[in-house]
C-alpha cells in the first residue's frame, strides 16, 4: 500500500500557515500543527516540571505553562532557546511520526498528511516530507496580521527565521495568501492535484 504523501506546511510570520492548514484539511487532507503539539506538550506534566525547574514558578503560574513567559525567557537568549528546542523537539518528532503511521491506515486514504512546522527550513527538518508548501503574502498583508495576532517577541521571531524569499525559493510549492480564502484553495487544491498525480 502506498504511503501517503507527506507534506511539511511552512511561511513566515502572518503568511496564514494555519488559514492554509484549515484549508488543506477541508480539500481533504490530514493535518497536523506542531504548534498544537507544542500546546499539547506544556500541558503535560514532564514538560511543565521541566521548564518551572529551568526558569521558576513564574513560568507557570497556577500550574500552567504561560507561553509568553516561556517567549520572555528564551527569545533573546540563544542558549535557552537551544535547551527549550531540545527538550521539545524530539517529544514533538515522534508524536508526528505516530501520526504519519496512524494516517498511513486510513481508509479511504487522506489527499496527503500536512504537517504545520514553522522552522522546519531553520531547523532542518525539510528532508523527512516528501514535498514542502511555503506560504507567502505580501508584506503590508503579513504586517496587519501580526499586529493583530499581538505576537509576543514578534520581532526576535523574525530574527531566526529565513526570508519570505528564501522559505519559498527552497519549497517544492510556494503558495501566495495575499488574496481571498477562494483563492488560497484553489491554489492548495491544485498542489494536491499534484501530489495525488505523483503517487
Amino acid at each position: 500500500m502506498a504511503r501517503v504523501p507527506f507534506v511539511g506546511l511552512t511561511g513566515g510570520l502572518g503568511a496564514g500557515k494555519s488559514t492554509a492548514l484549515a484549508a488543506l484539511e477541508r480539500l481533504g487532507a490530514a493535518t497536523l500543527s506542531t504548534d498544537a503539539v507544542v500546546h499539547e506538550l506544556y500541558a503535560s506534566p514532564d514538560v511543565r516540571d521541566t521548564v518551572v525547574a529551568r526558569w521558576g514558578e513564574g513560568v507557570a503560574p497556577g500550574g500552567v505553562v504561560d507561553r509568553s513567559a516561556i517567549a520572555t525567557c528564551v527569545f533573546a537568549d540563544p542558549g535557552e532557546r537551544a535547551w527549550l528546542e531540545g527538550e521539545l523537539w524530539p517529544r514533538v518528532g515522534a508524536r508526528v511520526a505516530a501520526w504519519r503511521d496512524e494516517v498511513d491506515q486510513r481508509e479511504p486514504p487522506p489527499a496527503a498528511a500536512v504537517v504545520e512546522t514553522p522552522l522546519m527550513f531553520e531547523a532542518g527538518m525539510e528532508g523527512i516530507y516528501d514535498a514542502t508548501i511555503a506560504v507567502v503574502a505580501d508584506e503590508h498583508v503579513r504586517a496587519g496580521r501580526a499586529a493583530a495576532r499581538a505576537h509576543v517577541a514578534s520581532d526576535e521571531r523574525a530574527a531566526r527565521q529565513l526570508s519570505q524569499e528564501q522559505k519559498a525559493r527552497r519549497a517544492t510549492y510556494a503558495i501566495t495568501n495575499s488574496g481571498t480564502l477562494e483563492q488560497l484553495e484553489r491554489e492548495l487544491s491544485a498542489v494536491l492535484a499534484r501530489l495525488s498525480a505523483e503517487r
